[in-house]
């Protein structure tokens, strides 16, 4: 994923540092292909029953990315996403401790297509193994019973909404919150009032998110959308993204109680804007014109 500080239409600014921009099109195949390579020589390993990649994992995943991940160290999104990823798409699977190729994996890494990055989208979208609403670890009790709605369903809000945004054209995150807040359906989270305030941060009495009321939606669907956006459309190529440092980029969640002791409440925060790229566009609205894109396709020797 090339990474650049100028955009032919310029995204919105932030006050939270400087802002780095992304170009993801072009690089996510390459990525996709890297992934696929390592797995082939059973050096990507998965807990079993999370299937999420180890520490070193993530690290080999993040040295192999064309620019590395998004943030240079600590907070690893593209390194993460990868492996859970090509699970779900049917392109690897578990073996023991490692992931090996699929047939369908093996086929793909022989001819590389950005077909087959509309296809890891579409079934990422509807896969039922993984809520990466767990990746906003800040945010305790989702684990209870009856608490959280669908991942599938959110999922669908999110994409729906990125199909609804102009191509080409940067959106800022708050505008695209408030869509999806809007939205019918909207994006939701919690199954109840009563699940909300299960939802905690730092304590679960002084800390229920219930306490939050209307401002409860940014911390829950708001962080969750970011995730979705920055770790899974962003990295399989359909979003530029433009972002800051996480730490002091949002300041919703300050009210909370103890919140004063988090520089931020996600490694999400800083994602200020979004654009619907060329690959995006063409995954969301007409996939007919993936071959035709004209974007690189890497060569394996």
């Amino acid at each position: 994923m090339a990474e650049r500080t100028a955009s032919v239409t310029e995204p919105p600014t932030t006050g939270a540092g400087p802002v780095l921009v992304r170009w993801t099109a072009p690089d996510a195949l390459s990525n996709l292909v890297a992934v696929l390579e390592l797995a082939a020589d059973g050096r990507v390993r998965c807990n079993a029953t999370s299937r999420q990649p180890s520490a070193a994992t993530v690290k080999l995943i993040e040295d192999a990315l064309v620019a590395g991940d998004f943030y240079e160290s600590g907070e690893p999104i593209a390194a993460f996403a990868w492996p859970l990823l090509i699970q779900v798409g049917g392109l690897a699977r578990l073996t023991g401790p490692r992931l090996e190729l699929s047939p369908r994996g093996r086929a793909v890494l022989a001819s590389p297509s950005y077909e087959a990055l509309a296809a890891l989208w579409a079934r990422w979208l509807v896969a039922v193994s993984t809520d990466e609403m767990a990746r906003i670890e800040a945010v305790k009790g989702q684990r209870k019973p009856g608490t959280l709605t669908s991942a599938v369903t959110r999922r669908a809000a999110v994409a729906a909404a990125l199909a609804g945004l102009e191509p080409g054209a940067w959106t800022g995150v708050g505008k695209l919150l408030g869509i999806l807040r809007a939205q019918r359906p909207p994006l939701v989270a919690t199954r109840s009032l009563r699940a909300l305030w299960r939802l905690y941060v730092l304590d679960s009495y002084h800390g229920s998110l219930g306490h939050a009321g209307p401002r409860a939606w940014d911390l829950v669907e708001g962080r969750y959308a970011l995730c979705v956006l920055f770790e899974y459309a962003a990295t399989v190529g359909l979003i530029d993204v433009a972002y800051a440092d996480p730490r002091g980029a949002r300041h919703d969640y300050r009210a909370l109680w103890g919140a004063d002791q988090l520089s931020c409440l996600s490694r999400y925060d800083g994602l200020a804007a979004v654009r619907v790229n060329e690959l995006g566009a063409a995954v969301l609205h007409d996939p007919d014109a993936l071959p035709g894109l004209g974007l690189p396709v890497p060569r394996r020797a």
